[in-house]
């Protein structure tokens, strides 16, 4: 099967550009864990995609490649930071694709093009790209995920199945098989309010939810604690190591990259080594609290974003990226926490695609691609096969 692999990802003999013009030529000379194991299942590596710079944006555009369109609009975000891949798979110019998520970066995408993802649980798949020359931050460890995009949710779960396999280059991935212990049905699934969300988005949980019930789940409507609680844990998390960085890297970036980076760090302001500390605390304190609220629902289903895909340019204004920000607050908390989430289309509204994410137990992908099946099998196909472009 062909594929296509994010640029951020080592690919041997294709340089890993991060999106930025002084990495042009960095060429890795092995494969990342994920493409071994795909090319070793028989994958053929088609093609690299595109990322904002250092992935740092959910929108994608840099100096290097030049922006990514959205084929639904192209005055409208297709996501970030893995829009390439999103756009391609979206388009009929790859099947499959490999991407990573820090926060939302295999979800958003998605949502913004009507394709399919999983962002698997922390552990899960193995990680072996290094932010050279040094082994990548603490935030970047204890957030980042790897997965799959296709059109399809079988797609995903061929794909993780194979992307999970064992990787001494990973002492910290945990080895274990995809299907977990079966849970006595039915299933009982978290319904997250969706007030304050845009009407598309909330009418797009509204089908899923309908299409779960109708495969036999139980949907109950339920609130998660400490989402938003969570989502500014993982913005501290993430600026302190940011503005360690930042002497080094906004060297390297774009006038764009450099003002989104300089709005957020505005946004969160100075982060103390205290604050940061008290960050790792407040992790375990949410996602033990998260623990005991599934065992009650293994599954949550929730919008991507609580707003459609935004316009070109919104996360260059201090308003435009605090509003971005609060739309993804169930998305981060996702990411701070280690859980699996799935993201599947269940329609179309204005003119755009309507998505919802299905967020599991840690390690219970399977629970996660099941259900997300189940509403993928009653929604209209809204992405074909053959591309009409």
């Amino acid at each position: 099967m062909p594929v296509s692999i994010k640029e951020n990802i080592d690919v041997a003999g294709s340089p890993t550009t991060h999106g930025v013009v002084a990495l042009s030529n960095s060429y890795p000379q092995e494969d990342s864990a994920q493409v071994a194991a795909l090319r070793a299942a028989g994958a053929i590596v088609l093609a690299r995609t595109n990322l904002p710079e250092f992935a740092l944006r959910w929108h994608t555009d840099n100096e290097l490649h030049g922006p990514t369109l959205n084929p639904w609009n192209p005055g409208l975000t297709p996501g970030g930071s893995s829009g390439g891949e999103a756009v391609a798979i979206a388009t009929g110019m790859s099947p499959l694709g490999v991407g990573n998520d820090d926060g939302g970066s295999l979800r958003h995408p998605p949502q913004c093009t009507g394709i399919a993802a999983i962002k698997p649980s922390l552990g899960r798949v193995p990680r072996t790209v290094k932010d050279r020359p040094s082994e990548p931050p603490i935030s970047h460890q204890l957030l980042n995920a790897e997965g799959p995009m296709a059109r399809r949710v079988e797609d995903l779960q061929l794909a993780l199945e194979v992307m999970i396999r064992p990787s001494w280059r990973d002492p910290w991935q945990v080895p274990i098989g995809l299907d977990g212990e079966p849970i006595r049905p039915p299933i009982r699934v978290a319904l997250i309010s969706t007030d304050g969300a845009a009407k598309q988005v909330a009418e797009g949980v509204s089908k899923a939810s309908a299409h779960l019930q109708d495969a036999g789940y139980v949907v109950e409507a339920a609130d998660p604690p400490s989402v938003e609680e969570a989502a500014q844990t993982w913005k501290r998390m993430n600026a302190w190591d940011g503005q360690l960085a930042w002497p080094d890297i906004s060297k390297l970036m774009s006038h764009d990259g450099r003002l989104q980076m300089e709005i957020f760090f505005d946004l969160i302001g100075t982060v103390s080594s205290g604050e940061y500390q008290q960050t790792f605390i407040d992790r375990l304190t949410i996602a033990r609290a998260w623990s005991d609220f599934q065992r009650t629902y293994p599954l949550i289903l929730g919008p991507v974003s609580t707003q459609p895909p935004f316009p070109v340019g919104t996360d260059l204004t201090r308003d435009g990226l605090q509003g971005i920000f609060d739309s993804m607050a169930l998305m981060l908390t996702v990411n701070l926490i280690g859980l699996p989430a799935a993201v599947v289309p269940v329609g179309v509204a204005g003119g755009l695609p309507q998505a919802v994410q299905i967020i599991g137990q840690r390690f219970r992908e399977d629970l996660c691609l099941d259900a997300a099946a189940a509403i993928e099998q009653r929604s209209p196909r809204i992405t074909p096969i053959e591309s009409p472009l």
